[in-house]
């Protein structure tokens, strides 16, 4: 009888002990959730010049900055190559979209190729993950819709791999394959940069020591006056909480979480085999 109150009074502890982990773990996921939403992509609040970008840049230097979540239109004409660019910090998958105005049908000969390409921070050209990077619109057609989907950021990678790293982002649209008489007519054109946070599963053991932004590591020497050294950076937007603010991911709370499970289940086990591999007691004949 006492061995079997021993058992069930174990049996009640494991119990208590695993409902409580149970218990706990809605709690450490609301204590994580507030890091990531403060990790995520960057304001999408108006520029400094109260709106949006209304213009584009005409190469990679005069490209024109835009925060994700803004919306920057510009007119051009059939032929210019448009140029933004915007910042992308690791575990984000940003996705870029363009909407074109075509010209009038009654000025157009022939059908329009166009075309969204994304380069990182060394100008290297991003593949898109999926999205239709090229249009064909037809001769009679309006507007001509195209997206990208980057992969994942990462946070560090191989010299050798090509792999998105944090830093600005160039997005360059253009018109391809026009016969000279449908070059120059006018177009207006709208863009558009959001991201999806994809958290602990892109997380990587390492980082970057700068993030890819043109000129960022450039700085003047100082001359022996003490005067204070420059840095030449080419863009000036960057995430709200600064680069590589996604060193918190949710990769560190299921660990917590799977240590804590893994612990209260020893816990039990021991509980419950040592009553029971304990000789009784009670004399002979008892």
């Amino acid at each position: 009888m006492r061995v079997r109150r021993m058992l069930t009074k174990t049996t009640n502890t494991t119990m208590t002990l695993l409902m409580l982990g149970v218990a706990a773990t809605p709690a450490l996921l609301g204590v994580s959730a507030s890091p990531a939403v403060a990790d995520s992509s960057p304001s999408a609040s108006p520029s400094g010049d109260g709106g949006a970008p209304t213009e584009a840049g005409t190469s990679f230097r005069t490209a024109t900055e835009i925060e994700q979540g803004q919306q920057a239109t510009a007119s051009g004409s059939t032929g210019d190559y448009l140029y933004w660019s915007f910042p992308a910090d690791a575990g984000q998958r940003p996705t870029v979209k363009a909407t074109v105005k075509l010209p009038d049908p009654s000025t157009r000969n022939a059908a329009e190729t166009w075309q969204i390409d994304v380069y990182d921070g060394l100008r290297r050209r991003q593949a898109c993950q999926y999205g239709a990077q090229t249009r064909t619109a037809a001769r009679d057609a309006a507007f001509a819709t195209l997206s990208c989907t980057l992969r994942t950021v990462r946070a560090w990678s191989d010299t050798w791999a090509n792999d998105p790293l944090p830093g600005t982002y160039y997005i360059r649209l253009t018109a391809t394959g026009l016969g000279s008489s449908d070059l120059g007519l006018p177009v207006s054109t709208e863009v558009k940069v959001d991201s999806k946070d994809i958290g602990g599963a892109a997380a990587v053991d390492g980082s970057l020591a700068k993030p890819l932004v043109p000129g960022i590591a450039t700085s003047a020497e100082q001359s022996d006056s003490d005067s204070d050294s420059t840095t030449a950076a080419l863009s000036s937007l960057e995430p709200d909480d600064g680069w590589a603010s996604g060193w918190w991911s949710d990769r560190w709370v299921w660990t917590a979480i799977g240590g804590i499970l893994a612990a209260l289940a020893g816990i039990g086990g021991y509980a419950l085999t040592r009553g029971s591999g304990r000789p009784s007691r009670m004399p002979p004949g008892a």
